[in-house]
């Protein structure tokens, strides 16, 4: 109850109220920090209506259904040609490349840029850089962004009976062409970690189904090839020489399973970036680890890391089971790396609870940075 007391003052009363008087609760409420929480991070809601960027795939037809997805998911995409026996010749990779160019205005706002190649046939010969260099001329000027060397160069091609390896001499000038062109070289060299592990212990279903049936890929099996570590110190060699060039390692630069290890390449390295194409299980194998590190991660290096899938569509694909195919692995990364969402992820049989990247760490992972590497604006 209130107390009250008399107060005589000069013949005037006075009545003096030792009311209990209650303060507003000022601290928000659950709902006003769910709401603050969800401001501060994207939803499945955005995914379609913010500015996208695939900076990792492969579009080998001349036909509209990678286009007509990206348009609808609100994506550009980064077509690379590559000297990859299971794809089309080289001549046809660029051809559709140059296809997709001229009908994009069609599928607005979905945009397309690419990335050419070169054969490593003639390597030894005298002319062999002068002709590459040549054909990288010619593809810059019809408006490749980048040049893609691909693990072929360390794994299987061989000069007088010997690997090549990307810090070969002869290859420099190839790269300080690509520099002198404007272009970003995109450099896949060796494999996942788990390539030099039998398949048992390998830590990805993916990882596993796919050196199954690509055994003369599965390190592991061939002893007498370079080990992980000669694969990663022969490409840090060549980045080291070439330190004004563009370089974007594709795969995490085959250092997906260890986050220490991708941060320490980019401290040693501030001219390069790294894609996440066809790596994010690893990353995720991580994350249900570990997830304040793997987030800590992605947060300190929001300004090199490109989103990237590896989707691929050949000539011989169906184009509506692929564009469900890039549907589903679209928004199933952006659940995880934008939202904070739980999904299953089958290949690593684990519940994976997403990041929830602030939405200025999701601008730049899904756009900014690729539009930075490859020069676009």
């Amino acid at each position: 109850m209130n107390s009250i007391s008399r107060l005589s003052v000069s013949g005037a009363i006075f009545l003096l109220c030792a009311c209990t008087v209650s303060k507003p609760d000022l601290a928000p409420t659950p709902a006003a920090k769910a709401e603050v929480a969800k401001a501060a991070h994207y939803g499945m809601e955005d995914f379609a209506s913010v500015r996208k960027l695939d900076a990792h795939v492969h579009v080998n037809v001349t036909g509209p259904a990678f286009l007509e997805q990206a348009r609808d998911d609100g994506f550009e995409l980064m077509a690379i040609n590559v000297d990859y026996p299971d794809f089309p010749k080289l001549a046809d990779q660029r051809a559709a490349a140059l296809a997709q160019l001229r009908v994009q205005e069609t599928y607005k706002p979905a945009r397309i840029y690419w990335a050419t190649t070169f054969s490593m046939k003639g390597f030894g010969k005298p002319d062999w850089a002068k002709e590459v260099n040549a054909g990288l001329a010619a593809d810059a000027a019809e408006g490749a962004k980048a040049v893609k060397i691909w693990k072929n160069v360390g794994m299987q091609e061989r000069a007088a009976g010997k690997l090549i390896m990307l810090d070969d001499p002869a290859i420099s000038p190839v790269a300080d062409q690509v520099q002198a062109l404007g272009l970003t070289l995109i450099g896949h060299q060796g494999e996942p970690h788990n390539c030099w592990l039998p398949l048992e212990q390998m830590t990805t279903d993916n990882d596993r189904e796919y050196f199954a049936n690509h055994p003369q890929y599965h390190m592991y099996l061939h002893p007498e090839m370079p080990s992980y570590e000669d694969q990663i110190k022969v490409r840090d060699n060549f980045v080291a020489a070439h330190p004004q060039l563009r370089f974007v390692g594709a795969h995490l630069g085959s250092l997906e399973y260890d986050v220490d290890r991708i941060a320490a390449f980019l401290d040693r390295f501030p001219n390069a970036s790294l894609d996440m194409a066809a790596r994010m299980s690893q990353v995720q194998y991580q994350s249900v680890r570990d997830i304040e590190k793997v987030r800590a991660f992605f947060v300190r290096y929001q300004d090199r890391l490109l989103y990237g899938t590896d989707l691929t569509l050949n000539p011989d694909g169906n184009a509506a089971e692929f564009k469900a195919e890039a549907h589903s692995v679209w928004t199933r990364d952006w659940r995880y790396l934008a939202t904070d969402e739980s999904q299953r992820v089958e290949i690593i049989k684990a519940d994976v609870p997403g990041l929830a990247l602030p939405r200025e760490v999701i601008d730049k992972v899904y756009y900014g940075n690729a539009a930075r590497a490859f020069a676009l604006n």
